[in-house]
């Protein structure tokens, strides 16, 4: 794909993102005085693969190949829309070939031990204006699941918000098909944004979805999160990731059957079949 190609095709999927991330930060119309302006993030599982390795770091690639993705995230008061300074984020995310450092188990055929790595995993606090960012990968992806990045937010050392945010399928999909780092899998993914069930169960809004635009070399990433300051963000942990079957079986359902791949990749599209 050529390179104008390219950027016409990211600033089709971007603008999507935007759009979603525009219907959640913009102040909603309200019908009350006391009414919130600005939404509170959905919050979302933590899944089994969160530990603090207590490293304060903006860069948390450790040489993972993959695409240079920065990922900006802003911290403000669901309702008054006031900027959070001081809040401490953790993000933690698999690498190009699904594999999250730290635990054993990895990969498509869970023969992969990570114990003791710390790739990926990171802890940033955010500025004046709320702001903290990270610079990492492009997340890959792994059976029963689709591309996210988990975060928590912690004020005065307690975690307010768990969630996870998600990228623009066609993008994701772009990635995954033509870039090498990100191919050689076992079968093709199963699991999108349309069928995922995280999203479905904690995110149908589609509010935690990132803005992504393209930079001379690397994508941004962009989301915005509103917390309570209230709200007590523990969440239970999930169980083991769905991993491969055994053989002989066929791999278990854990969303709905996609049966026109592009039309669920492109929101909006009508493909007529």
């Amino acid at each position: 794909m050529s390179t104008s190609t390219r950027r016409g095709f990211l600033g089709f999927v971007s603008a999507s993102a935007a759009g979603l991330l525009g219907t959640r930060a913009q102040a909603a119309p309200a019908a009350a005085d006391d009414e919130p302006a600005c939404i509170l993030t959905p919050q979302a599982e933590e899944g089994p693969f969160y530990v603090d390795p207590k490293l304060v770091r903006q860069d948390i690639t450790e040489g993972r190949p993959g695409v240079p993705l920065t990922l900006r995230l802003r911290v403000i008061e669901a309702g008054p829309c006031t900027a959070i300074k001081g809040a401490r984020i953790d993000i933690w995310h698999c690498d190009a070939k699904g594999l999250y450092s730290a635990f054993p188990g990895q990969g498509d055929r869970h023969t992969i031990d990570a114990s003791g790595k710390t790739f990926l995993r990171g802890t940033q606090v955010t500025d004046d204006a709320g702001w903290a960012s990270f610079n990492t990968i492009y997340p890959g992806w792994y059976d029963g699941r689709t591309a996210h990045i988990h975060f928590k937010v912690f004020l005065d050392d307690k975690s307010v918000l768990t969630g996870q945010t998600y990228f623009p399928d066609a993008l994701n999909e772009f990635i995954y098909t033509n870039v090498p780092d990100y191919g050689d899998r076992a079968r093709q993914r199963a699991i999108l944004n349309a069928n995922d069930g995280v999203i479905a169960r904690s995110d149908p809004e589609h509010r935690a979805f990132c803005a992504v635009k393209e930079e001379r070399d690397r994508y941004v990433a962009t989301l915005t999160i509103g917390v309570d300051r209230r709200a007590d963000g523990t969440v239970g942990r999930a169980g083991p990731p769905p991993g491969p079957p055994p053989a002989g079986q066929q791999p278990p359902r854990f969303g709905r059957v996609i049966k026109d791949r592009l039309a669920a990749l492109v929101p909006g599209l009508k493909s007529g079949r």
